[in-house]
């Protein structure tokens, strides 16, 4: 069997750009902008507190911790938290993705090429395929993987003993996963969205690493354009930097900011083109709906999918758009937000009587 390291892409959900197209080194930049330990790492109290005695707890035993699975929206850190559990550990990080495993023998592979206390990545681990994850449930378990030579007939299987290692998964979707996989896991952890004034302490660090000039009503207004999210929030703070390194002084004020984000097409609450381009055929070519995903993607000629997995979970959670049975509503919040009047019977919530089932 050929041995060979992991691969290191990382393909995460669909997520829009802000802006054109990220300038040469802006990978580099990223990554010189996570955090290298948990005591860097900004946020998620909870699950940090908890890590911290999974990792503590299994280096006083001298063994391997339990497999750990990290769920939440995009962009909140998961990479970030699996490379620091590796570093924490004082073990090799190998790295890969559920898309990557589409065969048995890409996952065997891989677990050949691991030696004690490593840590294996799997983002986006409900994209594996099925006959490399019930491979990988044998290997989680049992440290060993059965390997079938030949075919036919003929085709016997050969026990590898794999060994011990950590692995780390990463999910968008939790509920995507399959029970059997999601068991095997012996820490599972979820991660919420960022509050504001933690997003402002998540822009102070990068500005810092960065070097650019950054105040503190200045940061305030970034984070809370982020939509609760660091990776958001940095971005947003590189486009601001451009605009002030061409546009003005270099030095990032509340106004020098508000004023890069308006050329970026990011509003007060966060929300881009898309986003309103979205509640605007919502209200004013469907009335406020209710009205399907399908029929909504079309109008803004977009992909059914790039509006419900981009667009409509931040548009749900702001309180913009609600789901019905019949469809999706827009609420008196999204009717106000973008300067018209809410017909006569819409709530906060949408219409009630859309919720009743016909």
């Amino acid at each position: 069997m050929s041995r060979f390291d992991a691969h290191a892409a990382e393909q995460g959900e669909p997520e829009r750009e802000v802006s054109p197209a990220l300038t040469v080194g802006e990978g580099d930049i990223d990554a010189g902008l996570r955090p290298r330990s948990l005591d860097e790492f900004i946020g998620q109290p909870r699950v940090r507190e908890q890590l911290q005695l999974v990792i503590e707890g299994a280096k006083n035993r001298g063994g391997t911790p339990d497999h750990i699975l990290l769920s939440g929206p995009p962009g909140l850190g998961k990479t970030s938290l699996a490379m620091i559990i590796a570093a924490e550990l004082g073990s090799s990080l190998r790295v890969t993705s559920g898309p990557a495993l589409e065969r048995a023998g890409d996952l065997a592979a891989m677990l050949s090429n691991l030696v004690e206390h490593d840590v294996l990545f799997i983002d986006e681990i409900h994209r594996i395929a099925r006959p490399a994850e019930e491979m990988l449930y044998l290997a989680m378990e049992d440290f060993r993987v059965d390997v079938v030579v030949g075919k036919g007939p003929g085709a016997t299987s050969i026990p590898l003993e794999v060994a011990p290692f950590t692995l780390v998964g990463a999910t968008t979707r939790s509920g995507a996963l399959t029970g059997p996989l999601r068991d095997r896991f012996g820490f599972t952890a979820h991660m919420d969205f960022y509050e504001p004034a933690e997003l402002e302490q998540v822009l102070a660090r990068s500005a810092g690493i960065l070097g650019i000039e950054l105040g503190a009503e200045a940061a305030a207004e970034i984070a809370r354009r982020s939509r609760g999210t660091p990776r958001i929030a940095n971005r947003l703070l590189r486009r601001v930097r451009d605009y002030a390194e061409v546009r003005a002084d270099g030095v990032i004020t509340r106004d020098v900011a508000k004023a890069a984000l308006e050329v970026y097409d990011v509003d007060e609450l966060g929300l881009d083109r898309l986003d309103r381009a979205v509640l605007t055929a919502l209200t004013r070519s469907f009335g406020g709906g209710p009205v399907g995903v399908s029929t909504l993607a079309v109008a803004v000629g977009e992909e059914a999918t790039t509006v419900e997995e981009v667009c409509e979970p931040f548009l749900v959670r702001a309180g913009m758009i609600a789901r019905t049975p019949r469809g999706r509503v827009a609420t008196a919040q999204a009717w106000t937000h973008l300067g018209l009047s809410p017909p006569a019977g819409v709530t906060a919530f949408g219409q009630p009587a859309l919720f009743e089932e016909p």
